[in-house]
């Protein structure tokens, strides 16, 4: 049950992300679609459709994991490529996430 819900947000989130691109547009019907792709990439309609695979692929990990435990492996993952605790703590306070969620990270560096 839990990998269809997962499957079902990983999918369902792109599909906002493109309709409310398309409501920006302010056109209708397929150019809206072909403008709303070709806002969402960086190489125009095939950065768009690239965009939201990947959105998909991150909403599919919050999903699987929660947003704590991928904090975490980002923080550990800095750590390991040799960045000082204190360039990631500068990080940790820059990052928009409750002040319980950068204590949590603060603790686990503290591990580290």
């Amino acid at each position: 049950m839990e990998k269809v819900v997962s499957k079902l947000a990983a999918l369902g989130i792109p599909g906002l992300v493109l309709l409310v691109a398309m409501g920006a547009t302010g056109l209708g019907g397929a150019a809206a679609i072909t403008a709303a792709l070709a806002a969402l990439g960086p190489f125009g309609i095939l950065g768009g459709i690239a965009s939201l695979g990947i959105i998909a692929l991150v909403v599919e990990g919050v999903t699987k994991y929660g947003v704590d435990s991928i904090f975490v492996a980002v923080v550990k993952e800095l750590y390991e490529r040799g960045e000082t605790k204190e360039s990631i703590l500068q990080k940790i306070k820059k990052y928009p996430i409750s002040n319980d969620l950068k204590r949590k990270l603060r603790e686990k560096l503290d591990k580290m």
